[in-house]
């Protein structure tokens, strides 16, 4: 509902019963986070934080910024847009992905090879698993309980983690894709998970419960990333400056440019966004894959999520 409610509020510039949306931005260099206004495309505030901030992700009611050369984790109160949390321990956090309820945060930490529960209510780390290689990108499936982990940028195995105790996380599987993994993540229906690469022009589709291979599909330039609103899959490559929109059965409906270093890609309200490192833009696009804005947040900027505030 909120969702739907969204390209209204947009058009008329009125905010929805829990607040306003907002995208986060980081701006790499600067350290700091840039907040832009979803209906105009303009921004709204800038965050100061913590050196580097490279990686951010939406978790409950906060936004989990991940400053991988301080080994800093940094937990903001996404209503007030305040820092709740300056959270060390983790010795270099890459990617974070939100637990079902929003209680935690599942952090990749590359210095330790392990993934970490992190309690964002409590800026605590509560968990943790040793994976024995580089964990970088993560996706978590729809019931909560299963994360895929690609290990590097150019991973030869994924770990499979048991998260239904988030204090005690279990390391249950590791995968073997076909090519060089980068990233996950899983389709909406529950039944697949969708590898990219690290090096090649390449995706691969899994059963998510079998994991098993089921498909393998053309892609634009290595590293790709993906994420999905419904049906529908958006695939980033950033160094070729595309935006592939899949069907779930994996033919391309739309095909999008995109300013080049737009490599991650987030979804919500149902908007798609990127960051480019290489020019700091961020850009919006609506569910068919049409751009509905471009602005600069910084001179570089790595990553993207959806918040709302107050």
């Amino acid at each position: 509902m909120a969702a739907a409610a969204l390209p209204f509020a947009l058009r008329s510039g009125r905010a929805l019963a829990g607040g306003w949306p907002l995208a986060l931005a980081t701006a790499d260099q600067e350290a700091h986070l840039v907040a832009v206004d979803l209906g105009t495309g303009r921004i709204a505030r800038r965050i100061r934080t913590s050196p580097d901030p490279r990686s951010i992700e939406a978790v409950g009611s906060s936004a989990v910024v991940a400053h991988w050369t301080t080994g800093v984790v940094t937990v903001l109160d996404a209503p007030t847009l305040s820092v709740r949390h300056v959270v060390h321990g983790i010795e270099e956090p890459r990617y974070a992905v939100p637990s079902r309820d929003g209680r935690y945060a599942f952090v990749t930490d590359s210095g330790r090879a392990e993934v970490a529960t992190l309690d964002v209510e409590r800026g605590r780390v509560v968990g943790r698993v040793h994976l024995g290689e580089w964990p970088r990108h993560l996706a978590l499936d729809a019931t909560g309980s299963v994360l895929w982990v690609a290990l590097g940028t150019e991973s030869r195995r994924l770990a499979v983690v048991d998260v239904r105790r988030p204090d005690s996380l279990r390391l249950a599987a590791r995968v073997t894709p076909p090519f060089l993994a980068h990233a996950v993540g899983f389709s909406p229906d529950r039944r697949h998970v969708w590898v990219t690469s690290g090096d090649r022009g390449a995706l691969a589709i899994y059963d998510a419960r079998g994991r098993h291979l089921v498909a393998q599909l053309r892609a634009d330039a290595a590293p790709q990333h993906v994420t999905f609103i419904g049906s529908t899959a958006y695939v980033t490559s950033g160094n070729s400056g595309t935006l592939r929109v899949h069907g779930l059965d994996g033919r391309v409906r739309h095909t999008a440019s995109l300013p080049v270093g737009s490599f991650n890609v987030q979804n919500g309200w149902g908007r798609v966004l990127t960051a480019s490192l290489a020019s700091g833009s961020m850009c919006a696009f609506d569910g068919r894959g049409e751009r509905v804005f471009r602005t600069r947040v910084a001179s570089s900027s790595h990553d993207v999520c959806f918040v709302t505030a107050a």
